[in-house]
């Protein structure tokens, strides 16, 4: 009557290579969520190194990409963990002579559901990286090409002459008590030299009170301070008054926003000069 138990033996070769077989499979899913979540952890330290070699003006957080990394990783230990708990088990049952028909699924559903989860994850966050990565991208090249288009100059019309613009300016900063440092005739030298140019005069101009600051805040303001006016008549007889944008100085120079006032004055007197 206990035929049947003492008849009961170990099972065959090929069942425990099996065995093996996938306990090795789970070993290397293991290994790759590991590597795959090293690689995604480090990816957001890799897009600050890209934004600082392109000197951005500021780095938004990547720690996204940590938490993402830090999890593939630890679903990878746990994966090794269980397949080699789940191979213990099996080689066991293997010993005893027991068969078992149908094995359970849940390690390898829940590794497929949470792989898409975190994939669809990922992808949302890199669509999201990428769209502001390329605002960032289209509003540097917008600005940039501004810059490049006036050099960071502006002209305005004048109604006047050179020589009475340049007066009503004079007139203009010296009601204001503003200390006009300079008056450049290029003009005029370059007729000392026998050579014909067409009027043109630089005025250079400031306060202590208001450049100070900007170079206490930029010292290389300094080499655009005090500030300047260009009063000159082009080919066509038309006078015109150029001066240096607050906004390209700022930029030039990283001057703080509450200092821009100190030199965005220039706008007004240049258009009171050629009124």
């Amino acid at each position: 009557m206990d035929a049947p138990t003492e008849m009961r033996q170990r099972a065959d070769l090929r069942d425990y290579l099996a065995a093996e077989r996938t306990l090795l499979a789970w070993i290397r899913t293991g290994l790759a969520l590991m590597g795959f979540g090293f690689v995604v952890a480090r990816f957001g330290l890799f897009l600050q190194q890209l934004r600082l070699i392109d000197h951005a003006p500021s780095a938004p957080s990547y720690g996204v990409s940590l938490w993402f990394g830090t999890a593939l990783i630890a679903v990878g230990v746990v994966v090794n963990l269980s397949s080699a708990w789940r191979h213990v088990r099996l080689v066991r049952e293997l010993d005893q002579g027991e068969t078992a028909c149908s094995r359970s699924l849940t390690q390898s559903v829940v590794t497929a559901l949470f792989l898409a989860l975190v994939g669809l994850a990922m992808a949302i966050y890199l669509v999201t990286v990428r769209g502001s990565a390329n605002l960032h991208s289209e509003n540097s090249e917008e600005t940039a090409m501004a810059l490049a288009t006036n050099k960071g100059i502006i002209d305005k019309p004048s109604t006047h002459s050179v020589e009475q613009t340049v007066e009503k300016l004079k007139n203009i900063l010296q009601s204001k008590g503003v200390t006009l440092f300079a008056l450049v005739d290029h003009s005029g030298e370059a007729e000392k030299v026998g050579i014909k140019m067409r009027p043109t005069r630089l005025l250079i101009f400031g306060s202590p009170k208001a450049g100070t600051p900007l170079m206490l805040a930029a010292p290389s303001s300094a080499i655009d301070l005090p500030l300047k006016i260009l009063i000159w008549e082009d080919d066509r007889g038309k006078v015109w008054v150029s001066y240096n944008s607050p906004d390209y100085l700022k930029e030039r120079h990283g001057l703080p926003q509450e200092l821009l006032q100190n030199i965005a004055v220039v706008e007004t007197l240049a258009a009171k000069a050629g009124e």
